[in-house]
């Protein structure tokens, strides 16, 4: 098994828990994050690994790519993922990465680019579950009225993101 490695991130919009193994990122998400603890709990038994605090060559990445990110320098990321979900959950995740820097999305958009309109909620729901913040932009996703809706990071951050990308 893959031995699990975390460490925190200091960035404009607060502090980060990044968990990877050596060779793809599993998670990133606000320290704030509502059963943030229990989510990488759940990745350890997952994984049968402790897991433990110490940097690795994908977490080095991340830690470069999210700084350029913040200071306008990149507008993807291309780190190695690993996206634990349903297949419904990494198909709508993997549209979510090819929204466009600065570009928003409704959810009624994602549902017909999946081809299913009634899947708005489905779609809501497994943008929700995203593990892997900023990287996977679920923040460019708004509400059909144009208001911003539900991001796990908060209301305030999912704004200061897009507004970030608007001035990039």
């Amino acid at each position: 098994m893959d031995t699990l490695v975390t460490i925190k991130i200091t960035t404009p919009m607060g502090q980060m828990v990044a968990v990877a193994t050596p060779r793809r990122l599993v998670m990133l998400e606000f320290h704030d994050r509502v059963g943030l603890e229990q989510q990488i709990q759940k990745l350890a038994r997952l994984f049968g690994s402790a897991v433990k605090t110490e940097k690795n060559q994908v977490l080095e990445r991340l830690e470069s790519q999210l700084s350029e990110y913040f200071m306008g320098h990149r507008q993807q990321f291309d780190l190695p993922l690993l996206m634990m979900g349903t297949p419904f959950q990494k198909q709508v995740w993997t549209q979510l990465r090819k929204i466009p820097f600065g570009e928003t999305r409704t959810y009624k958009e994602q549902s017909e680019q999946l081809g299913n309109l009634r899947a708005i909620r489905a779609v809501a729901s497994a943008n929700g579950r995203n593990q892997l913040a900023i990287v996977i932009p679920c923040h460019r996703v708004i509400g059909t009225d144009g208001k911003l809706t539900g991001y796990a990071g908060g209301i305030e951050r999912k704004r200061a993101l897009l507004e970030l990308e608007s001035q990039a």
